[in-house]
């Protein structure tokens, strides 16, 4: 008869190994299902829900990445249209105004939105073109900036047809939201186009450079609805608390202003950490007399 220790301790041995291996903390993982590579991430957060679309900008050849938060009752309530709310930075915004949206509905009753984040795809300089796309031209414009143009054409005439195609969005109810330079394009657009967006929210605003041109003579426009809220943290520099008065000021002193000024101050705000209560408060007053959620 055979000797069965040798073959009993090579089946031993090679358990010993395989379980060393097993304890291993720096062995590879499964590699990932066909499934799970095509999951796109953002499908697991709920108040994030939606769509994404890359857009090429006609005015300047540079791709524009749009996140969509979609309405929790979007796929069951029939042909209702939404108010819809354009966010500019969106690299930072979107993800943190979308959900902001979604609680205020639940706190606030303010009435649900699609909501649309405009984002570069990083916050490198070399990528990320908001000190262009954001400015004004004039004589104090930095060489290479004063974009603001262009990308107010690649909203107008892209953007929002390409998002009112798509959605059951109500082009009667658009907002535009911006936070700092981004508050610059929000007042400069204002001026520009007063009829464009029915709502618009400016953050903590930045006026230099091109800050003559937030002065100008308003473009031509036909509603008399149409609002807008600038909104200063009690904690941002001086001079933007100033430049926010001089501002709403100015134009709630003129018979030609397209628009109902609100100035909202922040008493604890800061420049650039207090977005939120400034959106929660700013939508607030923008949609104080429509039906609650």
């Amino acid at each position: 008869m055979r000797n069965p220790l040798p073959l009993m301790a090579f089946l031993l041995a090679a358990l010993l190994c395989g379980a060393a291996v097993a304890r291993q903390p720096d062995a590879p993982s499964p590699a990932p299902t066909a499934a799970a590579k095509a999951a796109v991430p953002l499908d697991h957060l709920p108040a994030l829900k939606g769509d994404y679309f890359p857009l090429v900008s006609r005015a300047n050849g540079r791709t524009l990445h749009i996140y969509v938060r979609l309405p929790e009752d979007y796929d069951t309530s029939g042909e209702r249209t939404y108010p819809v709310v354009y966010l500019l930075d969106g690299d930072s915004l979107f993800p943190l105004l979308a959900p902001t949206h979604l609680f205020l509905g639940y706190d606030e009753k303010l009435p649900e939105a699609i909501i649309v984040g405009i984002a570069y795809g990083g916050f490198d300089p070399s990528i990320n073109k908001r000190s262009v796309d954001f400015t004004g031209l004039a004589a104090d414009t930095r060489p290479g900036e004063g974009g603001a143009e262009p990308f107010h054409r690649f909203l107008s005439e892209q953007l929002l047809p390409e998002v009112e195609g798509r959605y059951r969005a109500d082009a009667a109810r658009r907002v535009l939201v911006g936070q700092s330079r981004a508050g610059y394009f929000v007042l400069w657009s204002a001026l520009q186009a007063p009829d464009l967006f029915w709502g618009r929210i400016a953050s903590n605003p930045s006026f230099d450079p091109a800050r003559e041109q937030l002065f100008a003579t308003p473009g031509a426009h036909a509603r008399d609805d149409l609002r807008m809220a600038i909104a200063s943290g009690a904690r941002d520099t001086a001079a933007r608390m100033q430049n926010a008065v001089e501002w709403r000021t100015f134009w709630t002193g003129r018979s030609d202003a397209p628009w109902e000024v609100e100035q909202i101050v922040l008493p604890e705000g800061t420049h650039a950490a207090s977005i939120g209560e400034a959106y929660r408060r700013a939508m607030l007053w923008l949609f104080r007399d429509q039906p609650p959620a």
